[in-house]
């Protein structure tokens, strides 16, 4: 199991129960512990870039998702930087390392090492994940796929 690296402390049982859910589904993959952590019903409320952005996915959906967010990075992993619990949610600052290792549109796999950073409002219902509100660095992350296109066609 793919540890995940926390930079601050884990203080409530919610925060603990997020830490584990980055360290078994994001950053070890394994979709089967999806149904651990997700309530039946997860809403993609706001995440611009992503191509779930706006649905509801059932633990299925979101097992799909993770498979296809991960397979072009399967080595990827997040590191904790900040955690804080308001009001039934949990607010996560991370930064994502992962090798491209496989095609995104527009981008054939490289091998290089990539990241990208972000913060993510958790929120649950019935102690579980019901969904999450995202913004993501993704900028950053294109201009480096960027600059490797730009460099292997030099």
């Amino acid at each position: 199991m793919t540890s995940a690296t926390v930079h601050c402390p884990v203080v409530t049982e919610r925060e603990q129960f997020l830490v584990n859910f980055f360290r078994d589904v994001w950053n070890a993959g394994d979709a089967d512990a999806c149904a651990t952590y997700l309530a039946p019903a997860y809403t993609i409320h706001h995440d611009p870039g992503d191509a779930w952005a706006g649905q509801t996915l059932d633990v299925a959906g979101f097992q799909q998702r993770l498979q296809r967010s991960r397979a072009p990075f399967p080595d990827q992993t997040f590191e904790i930087r900040g955690l804080f619990e308001a009001q039934g949610s949990v607010v996560v600052t991370w930064d994502w390392h992962g090798t491209h290792h496989g095609d995104l549109p527009g981008f054939p796999a490289t091998g290089k090492a990539l990241t990208m950073s972000g913060i993510t409002e958790y929120r649950f219902t019935d102690g579980r994940l019901s969904g999450h509100w995202q913004v993501v660095d993704r900028l950053t992350l294109f201009q480096q796929l960027q600059a490797q296109r730009s460099t292997a066609t030099a």
